[in-house]
């Protein structure tokens, strides 16, 4: 029996996913589900171009605006909550698109890969401290002698990753590296046709991104991070560390431990020059996968042009 076929419309930042995506699922009769590691936060809808209900066109989407901005987030709480999305909307007989750019995140939930149970909060809480007390490189020691493989591949200042695999081990009793292996070998649970949206001349992507930072600050990303800030949300969480968030919230703080960032005309440049290097990132992601079929605009994007693409190879 055939798995499910998903349709997947990624990219990097700024080429006009979420409009492409609104276009083929009322073409087609689909429901969007996003694949953004921003976009899941309430409160946050500037700085991670979030749609709007006016961009929706009525077009049913989840996985946006589901947990607080002080919470964390997880690629495992991701790939359980979105494929609940998605089977349901195949029960309903409708088509799934999966629209976004957190590479991770779509790889994950294609292959429906499972991730060691966490800990309690006091625990994960303990093992940090036991970081910060004792440094990483003793942490790396006491690692290796119940995941030799792990401690072998992570660097001693990659605090969060050691401090998974301790409560990974303490939860489950099995190392992260072997669960990582047998999770590896569990056949992919959907079959998927991927799309990856670009432009052929990388200045123009550029160009693009820059010109989108400028409109979230008219559009008042200024003011949304400090209605985050005014609701205590830290910057150490998770939704802090999003692109444009820090960087704004730390002038706001006068905190200047953003690339000695200290005022905000100097936090755009970096925020242009952060997205620029993330888009980057993207890119060489998706290029490691040869099921990709890219779409490459000239100028700007052009959906008539790319709905009609997408439809032949539907």
């Amino acid at each position: 029996m055939l798995k499910p076929k998903l349709i997947v419309l990624t990219g990097p930042t700024a080429t006009g996913k979420s409009a492409l995506g609104v276009s083929l699922a009322k073409k087609i009769g689909g429901e969007i589900v996003s694949a953004d590691s921003m976009q899941v936060y309430k409160h946050m809808d500037i700085g991670t171009a979030k749609p709007t209900a006016d961009e929706m066109l009525g077009v049913r989407h989840h996985m946006i605006d589901i947990v607080r901005p002080w919470e964390d987030y997880s690629v495992a709480r991701y790939v359980e909550d979105a494929s609940k999305c998605v089977d349901d909307i195949l029960r309903s007989g409708k088509q799934p698109i999966i629209v976004g750019g957190t590479g991770l995140y779509i790889d994950s939930l294609l292959k429906g890969r499972l991730f060691p149970a966490r800990g309690q909060n006091d625990q994960r809480r303990e093992l940090e401290e036991e970081y910060d007390n004792i440094g990483g490189l003793a942490m790396l020691l006491k690692l290796r002698l119940f995941d030799a493989e792990s401690a072998a591949k992570l660097h001693k200042n990659d605090k969060k990753r050691i401090v998974r695999a301790f409560e990974a081990f303490k939860t489950t009793n099995k190392p992260i590296s072997l669960h990582d292996k047998e999770s590896k070998e569990i056949p992919q649970r959907y079959k998927a046709l991927k799309v990856a949206l670009n432009f052929a001349e990388r200045s123009k992507l550029y160009q693009r991104i820059d010109d989108r930072v400028d409109e979230m600050m008219i559009k008042g990303l200024e003011n949304e991070v400090k209605a985050l800030l005014s609701m205590n949300v830290s910057r150490s969480c998770t939704s802090m560390q999003a692109i444009g968030y820090k960087e704004i919230s730390g002038v706001i703080l006068g905190k200047p431990d953003t690339g000695g960032v200290i005022d905000m005309s100097e936090a755009v440049d970096k925020i242009k020059m952060e997205s620029r290097r993330y888009a980057k990132r993207q890119l060489t992601w998706l290029r490691r996968d040869d099921d990709v079929k890219w779409l490459t605009w000239e100028n700007t994007p052009d959906m008539d042009y790319g709905l009609a693409e997408i439809m032949k190879i539907i």
